[in-house]
């Protein structure tokens, strides 16, 4: 039969449960014989199935287990339905295990259970009809009462077995209270089948006994199969309900709301469940303040909530509740205990702080701060040291400028009020304060005084009155001044006065601080003075305020205050604008134009806009060059396009709106470049001091070596010779590093250069001194031990003779073809290609050294000792390209 519902699920669980059970004791499991029964297609509960002979399958089982829960085994082998069994089918099996912890042996029976089927035939009419007795052999229901008080031994019921009609039976039982705990409680009479019980029976220890009847003659067969024999307790109400703690502790909040739960109460009962003699109901037997009745109690869930509003912590702060729990519905017959409740009323923020008086008094001298001047006492009915009770204290009225503070005192709770800032009597004699007071915590009490919830007071505060010095008030006063005003200007100067006269009358005054001095000031009046011409743009650029002239105000009895006033200059337009930039660079064709700015250090007003336009130049710049406003303050100036590369002077006059006007010259440099930065290094301007002092020494060095070998050479050679430096004598220092820069052409074809420093000492003494606008030509002097020296002159040209008196033999054309040929084979190496340089000693090309390039200093030819004349030109490479170009030309 197949089981329903939940009851297939329990029995599925059940039998997975045993199987794992018997998985873990591994016994060694044999099949004993297979028993088959015979039922109906339908047994109730408790029936008996069959019988099975378990001590010839193993007769040392100690645990059986069948593998159907819907059935269970005996000890004795008896099989009985527990639980009421439906057959679907014909057939249905299952299993007992038999098993033996010690030995760890396992066995199994299968059981096969089969539908018995009625068979009916024909009865013949001579066969004899076989009658059967009803046999009487069934559970009995037996109780007993617990308690009983006998008399013991205490008749149960008699057992009876049909077959004592026809065979000499014998009675037994087994079970618990028999053969196991409680031992000997039950007995039977062996030949009358009367069940007796030995002695009292507690319900609450054992409520029902599972005994086994057995009916057997005197050889020991069975008549009938064993009987199952339940004796039931019947419960007497002996237990009375226990609380679970004797004293409960529970807290509410104060004016709590009706209804509110305060906590729960619990009781148990030992006796039978779901009958009267567990039936609880709770109840209050006391409650200490006894009035009014605070509390109640539900009778079956034991919660206990409010039902009063008058639940106030400061007139009751804890409550004390007899509870009583009875039985038997609260019958009065019933069982009862009782518990204690203590209920503590928690504080709430229901009572306002109050003022002891509406108005309180206090006095103050002027001029003093930092001072308690008043204490405020208060009253809180709520819980001490508790946001509840703590006050909160706020000036609500008459502190506008500051002057007072009001803090709360932990200890008393007391509002503490305080000067922080000076008062002054002459300005105000009297203060009224309007305080307020409140708790930490928010109010919680009635709603119409929640909109309330800060009580008042009104404190006076008389200010007392002190002999006070001078005031300088305000602190700062200013003063106006135009600037390039004559010295001996007067200005109005700083005024203090009396606070009690209210006068500036006795009062002196001297100048503390003046930074530039430019201020003198009045001792009676404090008036002030100019002592110097102001200059608004001097103070600070942009800023028209000089503001650090310090006073000192002093009265009769020396008593001082100080005060600061604040010059501000006025401005005049007497600063034209002035441009900001002095070289530019412009790369041809890729920028079209430049933009120049300029600023003005006046005020705007006397500034911007700036008008820009080309100076009274050369006709030529006037040409090429144009200028375009681009704003108030900058304009675009652009170049023709058939301007020629090179550096321009343009002089640009800028004009602000007033007519102030400066005219500024610009080196602008028009450029064969990419970028601007590739031609900067170009220009002279852009070099630092020290970097044209090192290329200046670098190229004195250089010409120093050269005459050196060129003298040694000359020397050596017979009648016709030339003087040692005078391959040198128009190579002069240039400060300008463009090739082809001031340079003046002799007579001679060689060319000379106009400096502003001089050179000394070439094979003999050479001197020269050349100025802006001045030329010279270096005559070259027949004979070796003659003394070269430079002639000066304003735009002459001197011979040797004309400086110093004597006569000079001159060859030019052989000078000329020693060193011609030499400089044109030393300009073609200089123009080939930097890989094929032969030194590293070298720097960049002349008209572009590279940003950040030094200047390298010449050193490859400072050893050079040849006898073949100019030789040592082949290395000097691209720094000498102008000096060779130089001296070519003709």
């Amino acid at each position: 039969m197949a089981a329903a519902g939940p009851q297939s699920s329990l029995r599925g669980a059940l039998c997975r449960q045993l199987l794992l059970t018997l998985v873990v004791f591994s016994f060694a499991c044999e099949a004993c014989k297979k028993v088959i029964f015979h039922i109906p297609s339908k047994l109730e509960a408790d029936k008996v199935v069959g019988r099975v002979n378990l001590k010839e399958c193993l007769g040392s089982a100690d645990h059986i287990q069948s593998s159907d829960p819907d059935f269970r085994v005996l000890e004795d082998g008896s099989v009985y339905t527990a639980h009421a069994v439906a057959l679907s089918d014909e057939k249905r099996s299952f299993t007992i295990w038999l098993s033996d912890s010690k030995k760890q042996t396992q066995k199994e029976i299968p059981v096969l259970l089969e539908h018995q089927k009625k068979v009916l035939r024909k009865r013949h009419t001579k066969e004899t009809v076989l009658r059967r007795s009803k046999r009487r052999w069934a559970p009995i229901p037996c109780s007993m009462q617990e308690n009983s008080l006998g008399p013991f031994p205490l008749f149960l019921q008699q057992v009876q077995s049909d077959a004592a009609q026809n065979y000499t039976v014998f009675y037994s039982i087994s079970g618990r209270g028999v053969d196991q705990e409680p031992l000997n409680l039950f007995f039977i009479e062996r030949d009358t089948g009367n069940l007796y019980c030995t002695r009292p029976v507690d319900r609450e220890e054992y409520d029902v006994f599972d005994l086994i009847a057995h009916a057997s003659t005197a050889d020991g067969y069975s008549a009938d199969l064993p009987l199952p024999l339940p004796i039931r307790v019947e419960d007497e109400n002996d237990n009375y309900p226990i609380f679970t703690e004797a004293i409960y502790n529970f807290e509410v909040p104060e004016s709590s709301k009706i209804g509110t739960t305060v906590g729960v109460i619990y009781a148990t009962d030992r006796d039978e469940p779901d009958t009267m003699h567990t039936r609880l109901m709770y109840s209050i037997l006391e409650q200490t303040p006894g009035k009014p009745g605070i509390f109640s109690v539900h009778p079956s869930t034991g919660v206990i909530t409010t039902v009063s509003h008058y639940l106030d912590r400061e007139v009751v702060h804890k409550y004390s509740l007899i509870m009583k729990v009875q039985d038997m519905n609260g019958q009065f017959f019933g069982l009862m205990n009782t518990a204690t409740c203590i209920i503590t009323v928690k504080d709430s923020n229901d009572n306002l702080p109050t003022f002891r008086r509406n108005a309180y008094e206090a006095s103050v001298e002027e001029n003093t701060f930092d001072v308690e001047i008043l204490r405020i006492p208060i009253e809180d009915k709520d819980l001490i040291n508790t946001a509840n009770w703590r006050a909160n204290f706020t000036i609500l009225k008459g502190n506008e400028n500051g002057h007072f503070k009001i803090s709360t005192d932990k200890e008393t709770n007391e509002g503490v009020l305080c000067v922080v800032k000076p008062l002054n009597y002459e300005e105000n004699r009297q203060v009224i304060l309007e305080i307020g007071v409140g708790n930490e915590a928010p109010f919680t009490g009635d709603v119409t005084l929640r909109m309330t919830n800060m009580n008042r007071a009104v404190v006076t505060v008389h200010v007392e009155d002190q002999d006070e010095g001078p005031e300088c008030r305000p602190a700062v006063q200013y003063v106006q001044i135009k600037e390039n005003s004559p010295v001996g200007s007067k200005i109005n100067g700083y005024e203090a006065y009396d606070p009690e006269s209210r006068s500036s009358s006795g009062l002196r005054y001297k100048l503390l601080h003046d930074p530039k001095g430019w201020i003198t000031i009045d001792e009676i009046s404090g008036s002030l003075e100019t002592s110097k011409i102001l200059d608004r743009e001097a103070v600070t650029p942009g800023s028209a305020l000089y503001n650090n002239v310090t006073v000192l105000a002093i009265d009769k009895d020396g008593r001082s205050c100080t005060g600061t006033i604040a010059v501000k200059i006025e401005d005049e337009n007497d600063n034209p604008p002035e441009i900001l930039q002095n070289y530019l660079v412009i790369c041809k064709p890729k920028m079209e134009y430049v933009d120049i700015s300029a600023v003005d250090p006046d005020e705007p007003i006397h500034g911007a806009p700036f008008h820009f336009s080309l100076a009274k130049t050369s006709p030529e710049i006037n040409r090429l060059w144009t200028l375009a406003k681009v704003n108030d303050t900058a304009a675009h100036l652009s170049y023709r396009k058939d301007a020629k590369f090179q550096e321009y002077y343009i002089s640009i006059t800028v004009k602000d709106g007033e007519g102030q006007s400066a005219t500024k010259t610009l080196r602008v440099n028009l450029c064969d470049c990419t970028h601007p930065d590739q031609c900067r290094v170009t220009a002279g301007a852009i070099l630092g001091k020290w970097a044209i002092l090192a290329i200046l020494l670098g190229i004195a060095l250089l010409f120093s070596i050269l005459l050196t070998v060129v003298c040694g050479l000359v020397s050596a050679r017979n009648k016709k010779s030339f003087p040692e430096d005078l391959a040198q004598q128009n190579l002069i220092i240039s400060n300008t590093e463009a090739p082809g820069d001031d340079k003046v052409c002799s007579a001679n074809g060689f060319t000379t250069d106009t400096v502003n420093n001089s050179s000394q000492g070439f094979c003999g003494t050479m001197g020269s001194e050349v100025k802006n606008g001045r030329q010279e030509t270096i005559e070259m002097v027949k004979g070796g031990n003659q003394t070269l020296e430079l002639c000066q002159g304003a735009g002459h040209h001197h011979t040797l003779d004309s400086c110093r008196g004597g006569t000079v033999e001159m060859d030019h054309s052989e000078w000329y073809n020693f060193t011609q040929p030499r400089l044109g084979e030393k300009l073609h190496l200089c123009n080939q290609d930097e890989d094929h340089m032969p030194s590293q000693d070298y720097v960049l090309t002349y008209n572009y050294e590279g940003r950040g390039s030094p200047a390298g200093s010449v050193g490859c030819c400072s050893e050079k000792q040849e006898e073949d004349g100019l030789d040592f030109l082949n290395n000097l490479e691209t720094k000498f390209t102008a000096l060779a170009e130089t001296c070519t030309k003709k």
